[in-house]
């Protein structure tokens, strides 16, 4: 049954919307999977706070117009499924990128990075991207090195000439 105008603006508005907000883009084909491979991966993407949407292509193409996913519209062609990560740019290409392991009728297409249109190989680059909670504790880490140097280093000092006393005293005594 095809869409209302109303219909039409309303999927447009909503894409757009997720778009403004989102990282990064992931465009696959799906055609030939099943209806309960499809919902397993709904499942997943919901599950990784990534919205995933079927959109026509020229409804697609108005949806990202003043986004910076406006770059895949030029090749918005054949059945695609649309990916957007909401919380960390990998979300999506990790959530696709599973998935296509698994299902060979399920490729990868193209993707994109603020603004940038990459190829659908690059995918593994975009995958390895480190999840927010990782990302802090990173650089939690870094943050933290300098401090726990210096404070071994101060606690050398006293370490040093406690062991030089106690061989000393061992020295006399024997």
């Amino acid at each position: 049954m095809a869409l209302t105008l109303e219909e039409k603006k309303a999927v447009v508005a909503e894409v757009s919307e997720v778009a403004r907000g989102a990282f990064s883009a992931v465009a696959a084909e799906y055609c030939g999977l099943t209806v309960e491979e499809m919902t397993n991966l709904r499942i997943k993407a919901r599950e990784d706070n990534v919205y995933l949407r079927v959109v026509k292509n020229t409804l697609a193409r108005r949806a990202l117009e003043d986004t910076d996913f406006a770059c895949m519209s030029d090749r918005l062609t054949g059945p695609l499924i649309l990916a957007f990560s909401r919380e960390d740019p990998g979300a999506a290409a990790r959530v696709t990128k599973n998935f296509a392991k698994d299902h060979d009728k399920f490729e990868v297409t193209m993707l994109s990075v603020g603004g940038e249109l990459l190829e659908a190989s690059e995918i593994d680059k975009l995958a390895r991207l480190p999840t927010r909670d990782q990302a802090l504790s990173l650089l939690m880490a870094v943050m933290k090195a300098p401090t726990e140097k210096f404070v071994r280093t101060l606690n050398e000092v006293p370490g040093k000439l406690t062991r030089t006393v106690a061989a000393i005293r061992d020295q006399k005594a024997a």
